[in-house]
C-alpha cells in the first residue's frame, strides 16, 4: 500500500499493490489511484491504515 497526494508520490502510488489517494490531491494521482480516503486534515492517512490493513488507530499512537 502507498498513500500520496502530489505529482512526487504518483509512481510510487502507481506501482503499489494498492494506491491510496488522499483527498485534496493532484489530479494526477487521483487518476491513478486504487481507492480514495480524506484529506490530510481529516485524517485521511489513518482512514487507510484502519479501513485496508489490519492495524487499528490505537495500535498506530502506540508506536
Amino acid at each position: 500500500m502507498a498513500i500520496g497526494d502530489n505529482i512526487n508520490d504518483k509512481e510510487m502510488v502507481e506501482n503499489a499493490g494498492l494506491g491510496v489517494a488522499i483527498g485534496k490531491s493532484m489530479l494526477a494521482v487521483n487518476k491513478i489511484g486504487d481507492v480514495f480516503v480524506s484529506d490530510n486534515d481529516s485524517d485521511g492517512v489513518a482512514e487507510a491504515i484502519e479501513k485496508y490493513t489490519d492495524i487499528s488507530e490505537k495500535e498506530v499512537m502506540l508506536h
